[in-house]
């Protein structure tokens, strides 16, 4: 019996919507059709839209506290479910089953913040600003609120943006990618039995014809993006066009700088899991080996050992340190940029393309398998270097000295995350103040903030004033009101023509 296509979730129901457009859901360990994903159109778009302007009011004034313990219910049944959701990313995503209870987790973290939204919508009062006179602020929702998600986090990054909007009044419309649409539907379904409203979140499967619906439609007032940095610089051009509120994250290319006095053993450790871990599909993953003096070679061998060594099995194997890519299409591409690289002349020392899927387990052996690759001597004019691969791809360059690094990384366009491995106190403290890049980890690989930190990039990794989620995300979901009061029997007799002073 055939499956019915995968579809949206509108006005508290799943719905087939108007499309008959479909795009094939695959299990990339082997490359094999799971579901057809329906593919929205702009009524379907426009619908769900329509369900979240008319649930707006009514959510907008329930009290935070009734809001807050909607998030309580659904973060109780995150924890319930928390292990089929990890199950759901493995089997569209790929990323090992350990890695996506991470993100899980991860995603959790921001319910957990959300929950005590009544805190932080706490507004700022003065007394007697002026004579008889009161003055206040407050921060109130604006309205329908959009998040356009990538394929690498299903769960965490939507959990980045709802959590937050709703839990400040506003209702919500999700269009998650379509190479991993199922997370979207269940996290609907564990939000309607934590009580929420109908029409408060609702999920549109879709491409690009989605993104611009949503783009364009007058009633959705903001939109947060999670994506490569062309595509958040279109959705911020054209939101803005539109008068919309947006924050879009774009890509990256993160470096680890390893300094001569570093814990050689730590870096590596460091280097190996952050450029292999999820396949190096990750925006936080790290790309870029700065290898300081002398330091290349003796940590280049063990680099290599240690890549050849990696596990790389299908993803509900726990034993697996690296599952498949994401996609054929992912696959190639990135298999390009390896041969590019060679031609580029950098210095081939592990090359993933030679992995056989018949490794990674049964049935594997149609999947999209690629073994860790690495390179060394890789130069900043190279393509290798400037370009975000997306994929388990790490490039080793090597710099004379600190300022010499600290340049390389200033000087490029992205500026999402970097870290440092150094015992130097004073050259971490220098690193940390003087990188041209949002986030920083100091001896931590992988430098993710907590959720009440708030997430995102400098230069062309973030377009947009506010990093997603933390008071950040509080700040971006909600605009701020400047109430001034003054009654009757304090107000003097006559019109004003003078501007109001305190004095």
């Amino acid at each position: 019996m055939r499956q019915a296509p995968i579809g949206h979730f509108i006005q508290g129901q799943s719905v087939d919507g108007h499309s008959q457009r479909t795009q094939p859901v695959t299990n990339p360990a082997t490359g094999q059709v799971t579901a057809q994903v329906r593919l929205a159109t702009h009524q379907d778009v426009a619908e769900a839209v329509a369900a979240a302007k008319a649930a707006f009011p009514a959510w907008a004034d329930a009290p935070p506290l009734r809001r807050a313990r909607v998030m309580f219910r659904f973060l109780e049944l995150l924890h319930q479910h928390k292990d089929a959701l990890a199950h759901a990313i493995t089997a569209e995503h790929g990323k090992v089953f350990t890695d996506a209870q991470g993100e899980v987790a991860r995603g959790i973290d921001i319910v957990e913040f959300a929950t005590g939204m009544p805190q932080l919508l706490k507004g700022d009062h003065t007394e007697q600003v002026a004579s008889g006179i009161d003055n206040w602020t407050v921060r109130q929702p604006l309205g329908v609120v959009a998040g356009i998600t990538p394929f690498n986090f299903p769960v965490m990054v939507p959990m980045w943006m709802f959590p937050v909007a709703i839990a400040c009044g506003n209702t919500f419309v999700l269009k998650p990618s379509p190479i991993d649409p199922t997370p979207s539907l269940m996290l609907a379904d564990l939000l309607q039995q934590a009580g929420l409203p109908d029409g408060v979140f609702n999920v549109v499967q879709g491409d690009k014809d989605a993104v611009d619906a949503l783009l364009e439609h007058p009633d959705v007032k903001a939109i947060s993006f999670v994506g490569s940095t062309p595509i958040a610089q279109h959705v911020y051009e054209t939101g803005a066009r539109h008068g919309k509120r947006v924050q879009a994250l774009g890509g990256a290319k993160n470096h680890l700088v390893v300094m001569p006095d570093a814990d050689l053993s730590q870096a590596v450790d460091a280097l190996i899991g952050s450029a292999f871990g999820s396949a190096g599909e990750r925006c936080m993953a790290i790309s870029v080996a700065v290898l300081v003096g002398d330091v290349a070679d003796q940590i280049m061998p063990e680099l290599e050992a240690r890549t050849l060594s990696l596990r790389i099995l299908q993803g509900e194997d726990l034993a697996a340190e690296m599952g498949p890519i994401v996609t054929r299409a992912a696959l190639e591409r990135i298999s390009g940029c390896i041969a590019h690289g060679v031609q580029e002349g950098a210095q081939l020392r592990v090359d993933g393309r030679r992995f056989d899927g018949t490794q990674a387990g049964a049935g594997c052996e149609q999947g999209f398998w690629l073994g860790g690759t690495l390179f060394d001597h890789v130069t900043p004019q190279m393509r290798l270097y400037r370009e975000e691969i997306f994929g388990p791809v790490l490039a080793c360059v090597r710099v004379p000295d600190f300022a010499s690094a600290l340049q390389l990384i200033n000087d490029h366009e992205f500026g999402n995350g970097v870290s440092c491995f150094t015992r130097d106190g004073h050259i971490a403290r220098e690193f940390s103040r003087r990188v041209q890049v949002g986030m920083v980890g100091i001896n931590v690989p992988i430098p993710v903030p907590m959720a009440w930190h708030g997430f995102g990039g400098w230069k062309r990794s973030l377009f947009g004033d506010m990093h997603a989620y933390g008071e950040e995300g509080v700040r971006f979901y909600t605009k701020q009101k400047s109430v001034m009061q003054r009654w009757p029997e304090s107000t003097p007799k006559g019109a004003e023509f003078v501007m109001p002073t305190s004095t």
